[in-house]
């Protein structure tokens, strides 16, 4: 029996040839790289990206509808190529992941070819393109004629197209700033991660009030000489509260009083006092072998230092709790007239004139009393269109699921 093996690229093409295309269209994207001393793709931006990405859309589209019967379009818009792009996406993606995104030195092969920015590298964005086609192809197959049993496809796929299209495309449109705003005062410039050149935004954001909240402080065991903490020989209290005791090794220790903010008064002793200018303070009891005694030990502020218990030559303190929550007051203004009152938190964002504002950070120094707040402004006008491709896939699941089950019903 003769065996007749198949020739490259002999009707019809299979897997092979599609990742040796697949290998064909990474190397020219590195191979325009390197002509390009590593430029990158161009940046496109509003409306231009969109204008692009609709013709792009359309040419797959008429493609897929005027040369369906077309062998090489068919394998186009194919399984076996559309495995391969995948793969491809993966492996560039796993790069991108590995060799470290930024700067590079400037002449290196890295450089060269961009592996030290993979995601906006012609590589990259040429085997997307591939793949952005393939799926559109498919695609088209099923919207004409269309048919309701293809609803499920149609939903998964076109979900996947505008996801992916519009998160690649419209990447170029994101905008990210970080606004500091001090307390009574107004800012209407942002910095990137990218640049130290504030950019202007096109609203203010004023800082009436910044919040913090914190977990209550902890007892550890500090050693001066050292300049360390025991924290093995500590055995940290969670939560400390008038009760709570503690022993270590030679060591009793009780909390006689807690208040959570205090002040020292007049006589000495700690004296409740108002939330942002007072500190915890807590009295304890100390047994280590002699007589028992007393000691009011503190946390400090920037202010104040802290109040520690000798325990000879090693020290009792209370550290600050770690943030519990921080909130910033803000009145926003923009360039139309627009405002908006309204408290950030921490997962609570803020959405103003197409802008969502994030509360990110504060002077950790200062800690409660910090009086700078970080806010992080984010515009990214494809969001909608990406979760709408999200939506679509999700519905497409859905659809599939009800089909077996009622397939599953009726057998």
């Amino acid at each position: 029996m003769v065996v007749v093996r198949r020739r490259w690229f002999q009707a019809p093409w299979e897997f092979r040839e599609a990742f040796l295309v697949t290998a064909m269209v990474i190397v020219a994207g590195f191979f325009v790289e390197y002509l390009g001393a590593g430029g990158g793709i161009p940046l496109l931006h509003l409306p231009v990206n969109a204008i692009a990405l609709v013709i792009f859309a359309l040419m797959v589209l008429g493609a897929g509808l005027a040369f369906r019967n077309s062998a090489v379009v068919q394998w186009l818009g194919g399984i076996p190529l559309g495995l391969a792009l995948i793969f491809a996406i993966a492996v560039l993606s796993l790069i991108g992941g590995i060799v470290p995104q930024g700067d590079a030195v400037a002449g290196s092969l890295s450089a060269m070819l961009r592996i030290n920015q993979i995601f906006s590298s012609w590589p990259f964005f040429l085997t997307v393109l591939f793949f952005l086609a393939n799926l559109g192809l498919g695609l088209s197959w099923k919207l004409f004629p269309f048919s309701m049993k293809n609803l499920q496809f149609i939903l998964f796929h076109a979900g996947f197209w505008l996801a992916l299209s519009c998160g690649i495309f419209g990447s170029t449109d994101l905008q990210r700033f970080v606004v500091p705003i001090e307390i009574g005062k107004a800012n209407n410039l942002g910095y990137s991660m990218n640049s130290d050149t504030p950019q202007q935004l096109p609203f203010s954001i004023f800082l009436q009030n910044f919040s913090l909240e914190e977990y209550p402080p902890q007892l550890l065991l500090y050693d001066p000489q050292n300049d360390k903490l025991l924290v093995e020989r500590s055995q940290a209290i969670i939560q400390v509260r008038k009760g709570v005791t503690a022993s270590w090794k030679g060591v009793e220790v009780e909390v006689v009083d807690y208040l959570s903010y205090a002040l020292r008064g007049s006589d000495g002793e700690p004296q409740a006092a108002d939330r942002k200018a007072g500190m915890p303070f807590a009295k304890v009891r100390i047994s280590s072998g002699g007589a028992p005694f007393e000691a009011w030990i503190s946390t400090g502020s920037p202010m104040l230092k802290p109040e520690a218990a000798d325990l000879g030559g090693i020290l009792l303190i209370m550290v600050p709790g770690s943030p519990k929550s921080f909130n910033s007051a803000v009145s926003i203004q923009g360039e139309n007239g627009e405002q908006k009152t309204a408290t950030l938190g921490v997962n609570q964002p803020l959405s103003f004139s197409g802008w969502k504002l994030y509360q990110m950070g504060y002077d950790e120094k200062m800690g409660k009393w910090s009086q700078l707040s970080l806010i992080e402004v984010i515009r990214d006008p494809w969001l909608p269109a990406v979760y709408l491709g999200l939506f679509m896939i999700m519905a497409g699941n859905i659809l599939f699921f009800w089909n077996g089950i009622k397939h599953s019903e009726v057998a």
